[in-house]
């Protein structure tokens, strides 16, 4: 059913205009809810530090996680103490948790894990996200800025930086959902937005995402992704699209035998065919955290992003009087 509704969000159909009824009271409850924080009755709690939101306006994986971390590492090269808190999607914890590189992926969630090993910066999870500002910055008070992993419609968290992320879908249909993929109506004020060349038609600066040339196993054992290429490979992701890893790692040379194409945050708790097996098994970074606890010989394939200049010029410029509000003045 899922499948069907992600097909029938890319074009105007049938199905979705048998849907599109509904979509009348989902735009009237997500106007309601923005006029209420607007005028105060909902209250949005401000932070110390400036808060930047990476989210999209449409259902399911746009690469976001990608861009958090490519945003905190940035952040981090040009000296600044950064943060970062998530939701946890698919975590069974429930309060405010901090996620190291030793975390449970089950405790924490995936990407909040994948972040924390990754950029090495203090990760904080908790349903309600200014929770998670709020402990980061007791726990790390020379905190700089906070990057917040998703959050784009979480009003109760004020945010000085919004980056609206797209994917090759655009739009979709343009319907909000169910009959259409759109969380809230667009267009919708957003300070950055972000594209893949997929998405014509929306503005924006274009990130594009690629395959490291390196692959990495759970003991820090790291080779060539090029060294697969001579023998037939096993591959598995759970990502909102699957198809799109497989279609990278075949587009870098290799020959895939088996694929397993899973739901995403897909917990590997239980047995899979993809633990036994003698070819190597290749997965995403976000399945590679979950995965090496059953099977640490699996190869992660990092996904790399390259943004436009431009993005990173006007990040700086939004964040810089921000920063020096929040910090008092500041000389060079």
């Amino acid at each position: 059913m899922r499948e069907a509704l992600q097909r029938a969000w890319l074009r105007r159909g049938p199905l979705a205009r048998l849907l599109w009824p509904l979509c009348l009271p989902m735009r009237a409850a997500v106007r309601l809810r923005q006029w209420l924080y607007r005028r105060g009755s909902l209250a949005s709690h401000k932070a110390p530090v400036p808060v930047v939101v990476i989210g999209n306006v449409v259902a399911g994986g746009a690469g976001k996680t990608p861009v958090v971390m490519a945003v905190a590492e940035h952040l981090v090269r040009t000296g600044l103490k950064v943060a970062v808190v998530s939701r946890g999607h698919g975590r069974t914890s429930t309060g405010c948790l901090e996620v190291t590189p030793g975390s449970d992926p089950a405790q924490s969630g995936d990407e909040p894990l994948l972040i924390a090993t990754r950029c090495r910066v203090p990760v904080f999870v908790a349903e309600r996200r200014f929770e998670a500002v709020q402990s980061a910055l007791q726990a790390y008070p020379e905190t700089d800025v906070v990057v917040s992993d998703d959050g784009l419609q979480h009003y109760a968290m004020a945010r000085d930086v919004e980056v609206c992320v797209f994917d090759d879908r655009g739009l979709g249909n343009g319907w909000l959902l169910p009959a259409g993929p759109l969380r809230e109506p667009w267009p919708r004020p957003a300070d950055l937005v972000l594209r893949t060349a997929g998405a014509e038609g929306l503005p924006g600066f274009v990130v594009r995402r690629r395959l490291s040339t390196t692959a990495w196993r759970a003991d820090g054992k790291r080779v060539d992704l090029a060294s697969f290429a001579h023998q037939d490979c096993d591959a598995l992701a759970g990502i909102a699209r699957p198809q799109a890893f497989f279609d990278m790692l075949t587009a870098a040379g290799l020959r895939l035998d088996r694929t397993w194409a899973l739901d995403d945050h897909h917990d590997f708790a239980a047995d899979g065919p993809w633990l036994q097996g003698e070819p190597p098994l290749l997965c995403t970074e976000k399945d590679a955290v979950k995965l090496w606890r059953r099977n640490p010989r699996a190869w992660a394939v990092p996904l790399e992003v390259e943004i436009d200049d431009g993005f990173w010029t006007q990040l700086d410029s939004l964040l810089q009087p921000k920063l020096s509000s929040a910090h008092g003045p500041q000389t060079a």
